[in-house]
């Protein structure tokens, strides 16, 4: 899909265009915080209308934004920024799962994620966080976690909150090839962590060899300060 056809702010066009203004160090600052996309497509927003070249990138990268729908995201990306910033730490900062869908249904994805990297025992006895495993970096994305299992094999953990089943499946699936080809220790085994997993998931995960499911459940506790 070119980029002006996407419905989310796209953010390696994002990249591009900050390194092409002179912007390459703040550009890799945001995309090393620790949260998840919608936060990012936040600091991008800000960081061109401070430049001002945002309506120059709209104009070249992401024309949606100029429709009713663009508009409400565009909103929406300055809203959740300001939560990251009020959270004052932003390795427990509210963040929310996006690409093209974003959604509400889990605000706090970064703490999902950083919790599960320390306590990989609560998806199977045995895992253990790799070096930089935290959003590992691949060719073409990030994995949420990489983890090894006792045989010494790869783990690909991937947090999906809001993706319809044919994403979830392909992306996990890349993934998993990426590190079989350029990691070794082939094959490795992915998880899928989510909320919820619907029918039609469950339905397309039992043909795929390596594969596992998993759903979360969420509790809180109060106490007085």
């Amino acid at each position: 899909m070119p980029h002006d056809e996407t419905k989310a702010l796209p953010l390696l066009a994002a990249y591009g265009f900050a390194a092409e203004h002179g912007l390459a160090p703040e550009a890799q600052a945001i995309r090393e915080l620790p949260a998840a996309s919608i936060v990012r497509r936040g600091f991008f927003v800000a960081l061109f209308e401070k430049a001002d070249i945002f309506n120059e990138f709209c104009a070249k990268h992401w024309t949606f934004s100029a429709t009713p729908e663009g508009a409400k995201k565009l909103a929406r990306y300055r809203h959740v920024k300001e939560k990251f910033e009020d959270s004052g730490d932003s390795g427990d900062a509210t963040a929310v799962e996006s690409q093209d869908d974003e959604s509400d249904e889990f605000a706090l994805e970064a703490h999902l994620r950083d919790f599960l990297a320390t306590n990989l025992d609560r998806i199977e006895p045995g895992l253990a966080l790799v070096e930089h495993g935290v959003e590992y970096a691949i060719d073409g994305g990030r994995i949420d976690l990489l983890a090894k299992g006792k045989d010494g094999k790869y783990v690909v953990i991937e947090l999906k909150l809001s993706r319809g089943r044919n994403k979830t499946v392909g992306q996990i699936l890349h993934y998993m090839g990426w590190v079989d080809k350029e990691l070794g220790s082939a094959p490795c085994r992915g998880y899928i962590v989510a909320k919820t997993i619907p029918d039609d998931l469950k339905l397309a995960v039992s043909r795929v060899p390596g594969v596992k499911l998993a759903e979360y459940k969420l509790s809180f506790s109060i106490k007085p300060v």
